[in-house]
């Protein structure tokens, strides 16, 4: 069985595929192919053809990353307010090289500021004219190298200033083209430029005011320093979060773009959970001077409708389409919520004939697709021809995830993406700060990786660097404290809920399904208690209003959590909520 999602405008909806001859000839491939390549690719499935070393691991949250000519990676991590834990004691700059060829970094040095210095790190780098370009808050700095030098000794130079911080999206992924143009994605501040943001039908702000710094691609000059950031220098609108970015051999510009979220949550008059879940699409655009992509009053449908539909904030309901029809579509597009965070089209002679040309796109991993199971969390392949999709993607990396893809739970998430003038392509992981080095094997042609091996053992280390916490998964619920006058029965109801077993629960998306928290929402396990005092009154109080301005995590709860909750179901998930707050920690 082949589960795939068609790209181009006929068929770009779930396919089921019974095809026993080929999927025998398919696997048989595969075993061949992963039988030349030593150890076991680094615990991750590749596509036919590829072999993977773990080319680095542990080096903090990795987050774009970009190789020199020279072969030497560079990367920048993260510990932003997306991570509440890594700090980094030296630079969040990472220079990496293989001295010895064997696929594996054995050069590793840190530069720029550190933790201490009052840094955080980012995600955006590049390599341009000699120099190593990189995201640092609100700037884009230039560190030149000198002939010979791995780690620059020069300070940087300030390229831009003054970027927009905060809010929804606050990273500034970029990418320079040869003639010096600097293009910065300038992300939303808010999930859909609602009057109150993530709340119950709550109406978008009209005009959506946010558009002049946010939502949109900015261009720079990366040849001059001191630049300011200003408005003027929007080069496309209408795009909620951009992250991926990526030329074609004839200097077409592509985009990711991340759909918004929390339609079912949001306005559940106009859509059940399941569309929630599937709705809307993440999308591959390609930018040209002035386009606009329609956010926030359209989102594209790639279910029904496979168009750019007026969003609910806008006077929409799921059908009409209004001024998304003068908005600009998609190259092509894929399933909601995976998170698109990089974009790479490689255009180096040495890549195998049959990928190049093509974008692989890295898949952070979703939170919201609660209650359904959670999707992502891996590399694809979409073909590309004069700039349009050229058939189906296929799923190229999987197995990042692990046994459970959740954002608390994953192992690794996929981050960045580069090429090597040697035709190597390398992944970055901002779970871990694992980076992995794919190589061909041969000629291999465009084919989906078979299902990862999730037992198998990952470079001597199948389970994240600090291991896997005894109470992960499944709670015994009846070794649960019971709060005041609450049931076994009631706890076990609300951790249906929670899971989104009942009811159209969606905690799990923000908390995790073990509940300790992830980017976007706290661990409820620790007995630290950001709202409230912890009792069974406050946390009732928290799931019934909702959590609109949070204090320390970027995630906003709607009343209920969006889900149509009764009262009794309230009772149920507070009483779940305070039970795995007040457990004793294991001995």
């Amino acid at each position: 069985m082949i589960h795939r999602i068609g790209a181009t405008a006929a068929a770009q909806i779930f396919v089921v595929l019974a095809l026993p001859v080929a999927a025998a000839t398919q696997t048989r491939a595969a075993e061949n192919s992963s039988a030349a390549c030593p150890g076991d690719n680094g615990g991750i499935a590749l596509s036919p053809g590829f072999c993977a070393t773990i080319f680095a691991d542990n080096l903090g949250h990795a987050r774009h990353l970009v190789v020199a000519p020279n072969g030497v990676v560079y990367v920048n991590t993260w510990s932003g307010r997306y991570y509440h834990f890594g700090k980094v004691p030296a630079g969040f700059l990472v220079a990496l090289k293989d001295t010895k060829g064997d696929g594996r970094a054995d050069v590793v040095e840190r530069f720029g500021p550190s933790f201490v210095e009052g840094a955080a790190g980012g995600t955006g780098i590049a390599y341009y004219n000699g120099a190593i370009y990189a995201e640092e808050k609100d700037k884009i700095v230039r560190y030149a190298l000198k002939p010979g030098e791995i780690v620059p000794k020069a300070p940087p130079e300030i390229v831009v200033s003054g970027m927009p911080l905060g809010g929804d999206h606050p990273m500034h992924p970029f990418v320079i083209d040869p003639p010096g143009n600097l293009y910065v994605d300038m992300g939303s501040a808010t999930n859909s430029c609602q009057v109150e943001n993530r709340m119950l039908d709550s109406p978008g702000i009209e005009p959506c005011t946010q558009l002049t710094t946010r939502g949109g691609t900015w261009r720079f000059d990366a040849n001059r320093r001191g630049q300011k950031f200003t408005s003027a220098a929007r080069f496309v609108t209408g795009l909620r979060n951009g992250e991926g970015f990526a030329f074609d051999k004839d200097g077409r510009l592509f985009a990711t773009q991340h759909g918004r979220d929390q339609l079912s949550q949001n306005f559940p008059r106009f859509f059940n959970v399941h569309q929630g879940a599937n709705l809307p699409a993440e999308e591959l655009v390609q930018e040209t001077q002035g386009a606009d992509f329609g956010w926030p009053e359209c989102y594209f449908d790639g279910m029904a409708q496979r168009r750019l539909v007026l969003a609910p904030e806008y006077g929409g309901d799921g059908k009409k389409i209004g001024v998304c029809a003068q908005k600009q579509e998609p190259v092509a597009f894929f399933p909601a919520h995976w998170a698109p965070n990089d974009l790479l089209i490689d255009n180096f002679a040495k890549f195998p004939a049959a990928y190049r040309g093509g974008a692989f796109i890295a898949f952070h991993g979703s939170w919201n697709r609660a209650p359904e199971p959670q999707g992502g969390y891996n590399v694809v392949f979409q073909p590309l021809k004069d700039g349009k999709a050229d058939g189906d993607f296929v799923v190229f990396a999987d197995g990042f995830a692990g046994p459970i893809k959740d954002p608390g739970l994953a192992h690794f998430r996929p981050t960045g993406l580069a090429a090597g003038p040697d035709g190597a392509l390398y992944i970055s992981d901002d779970v871990h700060g694992r980076i992995w080095r794919v190589v061909a094997k041969g000629a291999p042609s465009v084919a989906p990786a078979p299902e990862p091996k999730l037992a198998a053992a990952s470079g001597g280390n199948p389970e994240p660097p600090e291991g896997i916490h005894p109470d992960a998964g499944e709670t015994d619920l009846a070794a649960l404290p019971l709060p005041p006058g609450a049931s076994r029965e009631q706890i076990a109801r609300g951790a249906r809920i929670f899971h989104g077993e009942a009811d159209g629960g969606t905690c799990a998306g923000c908390h995790g399904a073990d509940a300790k928290g992830t980017s976007v929402g706290p661990d409820l396990t620790s007995g630290k208690w950001i709202w409230g005092d912890g009792s069974f009154a406050s946390i009732e109080q928290i799931v019934s209003m909702g959590v609109p301005h949070p204090k320390s995590y970027p995630g906003i709860m709607p009343p209920k959590g969006g889900a149509p909750l009764s009262a009794s179901d309230i009772d149920a998930v507070a009483a779940y909520v305070w039970a795995i707050g007040h457990r004793e920690a294991p001995k």
